[in-house]
């Protein structure tokens, strides 16, 4: 471990000279990480994790009670249980916690949202499993948007989509939907309508190897923003024309699988919504391919009158240096910048207040905590010390890193 010093974070924001910039610094956690036998475990009141379970991507915000409510992805580990890389597709759940703090002491009170498969309904497009909620608040309301998927059964050798397991089936039928609700009473008990569709389907299905393309479009079809799954959503409201703007990752495979991203316009919160011929996010690789990413946060700045994106990068091309969690900025929402030569938002490390830094595999899924200023408070980062993938056990956690 090595000691601590500030990373900072800033954005480049490319344009007129008087426009102000945004900069922030996350500050380190309290807390320490120790060596128990062959792995580290991190000890810190800044980590929502369970030995038993599996806890990922959460989204938290201030409710009219003071409080701060916490929706989050999790799911049984175990020996007998399917690995990481598996059992999110097949198990997520969706569980509530609440704080009165905004960084630490979350306390997990009950599970919210399940696959409609636990209702005897195996034939909704989110029966099998609900994951990665994103939670907001428009007019007074509060909505959950979530992913969910279904497998639609296996099909005949030979025709397309044969080739894919169970795992993979639902892989490609995820799609995003929204629960609206006035209080966390009424999600609690229930007291709202679940969306019997989702708010959008994929207008294309491309992919060159049929045998693992489910009901793939016809030969020569351009594959759009929206291709093959609609999944991590991201909403925001534009004051420029009173609309809403619903962010989402779609498949490419283009000499390899990438995340692109794409938009669509809603007038309300629950939509309709209207996909969007183009590519956001779109940051390009050398061979003019997209950069691959996901996971994007979207927020609309009032001061600065623009929208920012803190969104993870793959392969450091959008960082400019290494895969993390990088910055964009937009005056549109549709129109996304990099900063010159890239800005790392945050390395894939902790920095805790006693000096240790600890290096991590994986750092997703953020989620940020919003003032009145429209400035960020707190990071929600999905977090493993070791490769996610392979693993059964609990150690996987949320992190939460406050923002100064």
């Amino acid at each position: 471990m090595r000691p601590f010093y500030p990373f900072v974070i800033f954005f480049l924001l490319l344009g007129a000279c008087n426009q102000q910039d945004l900069s922030l610094v996350p500050g380190p956690v309290p807390g320490n990480a120790e060596v128990e036998g062959d792995r580290i475990v991190i000890n810190s009141p800044n980590t929502l994790q369970h030995p038993e379970d599996f806890i990922w991507g959460a989204s938290v915000i201030e409710g009219e009670d003071g409080k701060y409510h916490m929706l989050y992805s999790t799911w049984d580990t175990g020996p007998d249980n399917e690995v990481f890389s598996n059992a999110w597709v097949l198990y997520s759940e969706i569980e509530y916690a609440v704080s009165d703090y905004p960084d630490h002491g979350f306390t997990p009170v009950a599970t919210v949202l399940r696959g409609r498969m636990h209702e005897g309904d195996s034939l909704a497009w989110d029966a099998q499993a609900v994951h990665n909620p994103h939670i907001k608040r428009f007019n007074g309301i509060y909505y959950l948007y979530y992913i969910g998927n279904r497998d639609p059964g296996a099909v005949e050798e030979g025709t397309p989509g044969w080739a894919l397991n169970k795992r993979n089936r639902c892989q490609q039928n995820q799609y995003t939907g929204v629960i609206a609700f006035e209080g966390f009473e009424d999600l609690l008990s229930g007291n709202y309508d679940r969306p019997e569709q989702p708010l959008l389907i994929p207008r294309t299905r491309v992919r060159d190897d049929l045998a693992n393309t489910l009901f793939p479009s016809p030969e020569g079809t351009k594959a759009l923003p929206d291709n093959l799954i609609i999944v991590n959503p991201s909403v925001v409201y534009r004051p420029s024309d009173g609309r809403y703007l619903l962010y989402f990752k779609g498949n490419m495979y283009d000499k390899g699988w990438r995340g692109v991203h794409g938009v669509a316009f809603g007038d309300t919160p629950e939509g309709p919504f209207v996909a969007q011929d183009e590519f956001v996010f779109d940051i390009r690789n050398e061979d003019g391919t997209i950069a691959s990413a996901e996971d994007p946060f979207v927020w609309y700045n009032r001061k600065h009158k623009r929208f920012y994106a803190i969104i993870k990068d793959f392969s450091g091309k959008i960082t400019g240096s290494e895969p993390g969690l990088a910055i964009l900025s937009s005056m549109d929402g549709i129109n996304w910048k990099i900063p010159e030569g890239g800005t790392v938002f945050i390395r894939k490390e902790i920095i805790f207040s006693n000096g240790d830094t600890i290096q991590v595999k994986n750092l997703e899924r953020p989620q940020l905590l919003l003032d009145r200023k429209d400035n960020p408070l707190v990071l929600y980062a999905a977090c493993s010390v070791e490769p996610v993938g392979s693993k059964r056990d609990g150690t996987t956690f949320n992190v939460h890193i406050p923002l100064r």
